[in-house]
């Protein structure tokens, strides 16, 4: 694995590059190493949407949505791309350049690569890539993180039990396999991962653990109900040496910590993730001695509830946090800025139920989907399917579109990204390094 080792060390130093100039606006929970590729408001998002049965064409998609302000077809669905079949579609992510996207599906392991830096209004399916299974012995492509030239996949199962046991498959930017690191197991790790954030400046990547395929893809309903089924999710996080890519500190983080996001600003190294089961609001950081420790620093609701976080999106400052909670429909905003003590000062119903959330980098406009997984998600008129916008201005949320899918037939809206036609130009993606 020379190949990949020599990347991570290169990709330290284009990351700090990378974060050095400032950025006018973009999602703020993507990697690192694109954070600067991208000048202006955002133009179109980007939806990775379930198929549903009895649903338009039942077909998992990538749909697109208009968000030029001033633009007559501003929130409204100018384009939907259909893949075929439904796989359990989950997350997205950019390669280094911008120029694609890559879409995974958590049941048929496929992992779809889109063209948005030709025409981002229309997306192209570029290629298919159906060999994570067999190169890797990994299931469930869930987290897509770009590197210098490569891209990171998470994933959250094995082909041998389906269990949570699980690891990293590295990939090219064409798709070609490059090799795969196991998550650990020994030194009090658990197996189990599901989300990746690196930190380059201090040449650290920290992982999380969730569930693996009998969990993810079982009947929310029957798995609450299983008391066994209910001890197989994570506890987890690993901090792993990014240029060596070898785990050096497991953290002990109860109830299954899913998204991290690191606070890259000055002066502000540290991590926080929500974790599903417990309720509760970590901060990852340095000790006195210099260990990273996780701790629980916040309650997310009331955890008795089991308000489910879900998502979550870090100010590009790191001074605040929105947390979506999936079971009461709720988006609420943290005060980060005193990380040990967080406190929430705003909270708001976004619908029956919500997953994921996305805020543009100067904050004053935030974006949410609906659907978690195809068999946990609502049922019957609780099972809203929708792509909301809305403008921040420090006090309040402020509804500007709605696009509800199941009106406009298009499925499960899940994961979601941002591009803009007008600011990836070859010659700024040059400049911005």
């Amino acid at each position: 694995m020379k190949s990949a080792l020599a990347l991570v060390h290169g990709a330290c130093v284009a990351g700090m590059l990378a974060l050095a100039p400032p950025v006018l606006a973009d999602e703020t929970c993507n990697s690192p190493f694109i954070t600067s590729l991208i000048r202006g408001q955002e133009e179109f998002l980007h939806v990775w949407t379930l198929g549903e049965k009895g649903v338009g064409d039942e077909s998992d998609k990538l749909v697109t949505v208009d968000v030029r302000p001033g633009s007559p077809t501003f929130g409204k669905v100018i384009h939907s791309l259909s893949v075929g079949g439904r796989g359990e579609a989950h997350h997205l992510g950019f390669t280094d350049d911008r120029k694609y996207i890559w879409a995974g599906r958590l049941d048929d392991n496929k992992i779809f690569i889109f063209d948005v830096g030709a025409n981002p209004s229309k997306p192209a399916l570029k290629r298919t890539i159906d060999n994570l299974v067999e190169k890797s012995g990994f299931v469930g492509p869930h987290t897509f993180y770009a590197m210098p030239g490569r891209m990171l996949v998470q994933a959250l199962s094995n082909s041998k039990d389906h269990g949570g046991v699980t690891g990293i498959a590295v990939y090219n930017n064409a798709g070609d396999y490059i090799g795969s690191y196991p998550m650990p197991v020994a030194g009090g790790g658990d197996g189990y991962g599901y989300d990746i954030a690196i930190n380059p400046g201090e040449n650290l990547m920290l992982t999380s653990g969730f569930t693996g395929w009998n969990n993810y893809m079982m009947d929310m309903g029957k798995l609450v109900s299983d008391p066994e089924a209910m001890k197989r999710f994570g506890n987890t996080m690993t901090m792993w040496d990014l240029k060596a890519m070898k785990p050096v500190s497991v953290l002990p983080v109860q109830g299954s910590p899913l998204e991290i996001r690191w606070a890259l600003s000055e002066g502000r190294n540290w991590a926080v993730t929500a974790s599903a089961l417990t309720s509760k609001l970590w901060l990852i950081k340095q000790d006195a001695s210099g260990a990273w420790q996780a701790t629980a620093v916040a309650d997310i609701g009331d955890p008795s509830k089991i308000p489910l976080p879900v998502d979550i999106s870090i100010a590009s400052d790191a001074k605040s946090l929105w947390i979506d909670t999936f079971m009461d429909g709720k988006a609420r905003l943290f005060d980060l800025g005193d990380p040990e003590h967080p406190r929430q000062i705003y909270e708001k119903v976004i619908g029956s139920q919500v997953n994921m959330v996305s805020q543009s980098w100067d904050g004053k406009r935030v974006y949410f989907t609906t659907s978690l997984l195809a068999n946990w998600d609502k049922k019957g008129d609780a099972n809203e399917q929708f792509l909301k916008g809305y403008s921040w201005d420090g006090k309040e949320l402020k509804e500007a579109f709605a696009v509800d899918f199941h009106k406009e037939q298009l499925g499960r809206a899940h994961h979601m990204k941002f591009t803009a036609a007008t600011k990836q130009a070859a010659l700024e993606r040059s400049g911005s390094r």
